[in-house]
């Protein structure tokens, strides 16, 4: 049997990091089998809310690496289908008409039972479950009759989804049982929780994919974090590539207690991938975060900077500020203590104006008039930088080139012409 499944949201709204935690999972399992990911939009009408939500649950999936196979669906394009499928229910006499609507005959006795990946063996009383509606009085199915019906359709195989849908899952069953269809295997997956313990959702503390992108994060390192949310390699690993998490990926590890958010270990688990990049990777991966965010700064430049920072920073949003020197003016306070006027003059003659020429000046002037070297080095950054914060302080001066570092010293130390 080839495994597919499906991502399936509502376009609501924006998809927030909770629903694609779970798409993940879905997306691995369906690598891991050399199976197929389906995406399917369950729209009910052409709303151009509906469309840019569309929209951005694709582009969030795309710049995460999650692609899905052929096109994407739309419930929209299912509705016929499931107008047929109710009007047979009610010449089969399982389902009836009801005010203009048309209800399912739940089963009163018994039970609903399914072997759940995650939760074990579920067992709903039927006498629990109402009669619920296959379509509303307008004609339009209500979700529980067409997302068995459009499963039927894709030929999905495993049903994966969070927590809040195992009280949809026996009525699920039971109209595709109607329908004298093949079962899924269900999973409902862990919830994630924010750091208060509540559930992450568009009401409460979710953010959606566009944030942690435009905050700097590294689209494989947060795939790497949502993996962790609810499944693990064993009890000590925690940096995977994705290759590495779609070779190890099993069901089996899916956990079924909540798991909670944590931008710490995010913030951990960023800054590890970034440095295990190879300095090119690094530098187009910065240079194209500097450039979605509206900067207008020289590529070449900002590809220069990245040996600089690559060990220091834990996500790109932390760039701007480190190397705004290097791009635009700073505002440095003025320090007329006659450090700034001799670094100067050391500085001066430094020649080639290299980081190893650099560093032997600086040191060997300090050396000389018996200053340790942050005594020495650091009014000169942040004269240089404005901040006593920065890249390594003899690669910065390199890079700002000669004529603009003296400069800035000769401004903070009050000698400028």
């Amino acid at each position: 049997m080839s495994v597919r499944v499906r991502m399936a949201p509502s376009p609501t709204g924006l998809l927030h990091i909770g629903n694609v935690r779970t798409a993940l999972f879905n997306w691995l399992f369906a690598r891991n089998q050399g199976g197929e990911f389906l995406l399917r939009i369950e729209n009910t009408d052409t709303a151009r809310e509906v469309f840019e939500a569309t929209e951005q649950i694709q582009e969030s999936l795309r710049w995460l690496g999650l692609d899905w196979d052929g096109p994407v669906t739309f419930q929209l394009d299912s509705m016929e289908r499931c107008r047929e499928l109710a009007h047979e229910l009610v010449e089969a006499g399982k389902a009836y008409e009801d005010e203009g609507a048309i209800r399912f005959r739940m089963p009163d006795e018994g039970t609903t039972a399914w072997d759940d990946v995650v939760l074990g063996r579920v067992e709903v009383p039927n006498e629990t479950i109402e009669d619920l509606v296959l379509l509303r009085s307008d004609g339009r199915p209500t979700y529980n009759f067409a997302s068995p019906v459009e499963d039927v359709q894709d030929r999905i195989t495993h049903v994966l989804r969070g927590p809040d849908h195992v009280s949809n899952t026996p009525k699920q069953i039971q109209i595709l049982r109607a329908l004298d269809a093949d079962l899924p295997v269900y999973g409902h997956v862990p919830n994630v929780n924010g750091e208060d313990g509540k559930k992450l959702s568009k009401r409460h503390g979710a953010v959606t994919v566009d944030e942690f992108r435009k905050v700097g994060y590294y689209a494989p390192a947060l795939v790497n974090h949502l993996a962790l949310l609810g499944w693990s390699y064993d009890d000590r690993t925690e940096i995977m590539s994705v290759d590495e998490l779609v070779d190890r990926f099993a069901l089996e590890r899916i956990s079924s207690s909540p798991a909670t958010f944590d931008y710490a270990k995010l913030d951990h688990i960023n800054g590890m991938h970034l440095r295990a990049l190879p300095l090119d990777a690094y530098a187009d991966a910065l240079v194209l975060w500097v450039g979605e965010q509206g900067y207008d700064w020289d590529a070449v430049r900002v590809r220069e900077t990245a040996p600089l920072v690559q060990e220091k920073i834990a996500k790109f949003s932390e760039y701007p500020d480190f190397v705004r020197f290097l791009f635009e003016e700073v505002d440095a306070p003025a320090v007329g203590n006659g450090v700034l006027a001799q670094a100067t003059e050391a500085l001066a003659a430094a020649e080639p104006f290299t980081r190893e020429r650099i560093e032997s000046a600086l040191r060997e002037w300090a050396e000389r008039e018996g200053l340790k070297p942050r005594e020495a080095f650091q009014p000169v950054r942040i004269a240089v930088t404005g901040s006593k914060i920065s890249p390594g302080l003899f690669e910065s001066l390199e890079l700002l080139g000669k004529e603009r570092s003296l400069e800035r010293l000769r401004r903070a130390s009050g000698s400028a012409s």
